[in-house]
């Protein structure tokens, strides 16, 4: 994450446009494959919204539903908070 940190973009990630505009997921190989969902779209930060290890070809419906969520709430307290 520090790459993302800095403005740069990290060497293996995609956009997850079922989610929301702005998330990406960021691919982890470490002893497993790992996913960590995040949102860069917001000057203040990054947000990650969502980790979880990856066991199949497809995202379990579940851990969109999750992130999806979790977006959604992020958006409303920030709208709340200005």
């Amino acid at each position: 994450m520090f790459q993302i940190q800095q403005g740069l973009e990290p060497s293996d990630w995609k956009p997850v446009t079922t989610v929301g505009a702005g998330v990406r997921e960021l691919r982890v190989h470490v002893k497993g494959a790992f996913r960590v969902l995040y949102v860069v779209k917001f000057a203040e930060g990054i947000y990650v919204l969502h980790a979880f290890e990856k066991r199949t070809q497809r995202t379990r419906p579940t851990d969109i539903a999750v992130t999806r969520k979790r977006l959604r709430d992020l958006e409303r307290a920030r709208i709340m908070r200005q």
